[in-house]
């Protein structure tokens, strides 16, 4: 496998700041790594109809696998999962990605 490219939002017509066709409300901006291919998604379900495998979840204390769209800023999914928004550039996060926890890590 090649080079993955640590700051690329990977998805299905992601924009700039990493909204997918799937989730692209203002708030949608936190890219999850799969423990798998070690790319940064935009969300599981773009991960999973791109990629030849399922996304596999992270360890929540395991660094840099959550990352901020806007900034690039990396978090563990345990930073993450305790903001509201981004300590760097003060984005908003959406509180509803917590209902997919279970997908993101372990």
């Amino acid at each position: 496998m090649g080079e993955v490219n640590p700051r690329i939002i990977y998805g299905i017509n992601t924009d700039k700041e990493g909204r997918c066709v799937h989730y692209h409300s203002d708030v949608d901006v936190i890219a999850n790594k799969c423990a798998k291919c070690n790319k940064f998604y935009a969300c599981y379900k773009c991960h999973d109809e791109l990629e030849d495998h399922p996304f596999e979840p992270v360890d929540s204390d395991e660094e840099a696998t959550a990352m901020c769209g806007v900034c690039g800023k990396l978090y563990s999914y345990k930073e993450y999962s305790c903001l509201s928004k981004c300590i760097e550039c003060s984005h908003g996060f959406n509180p509803r990605c917590s209902l997919h926890k279970s997908v993101y890590v372990k």
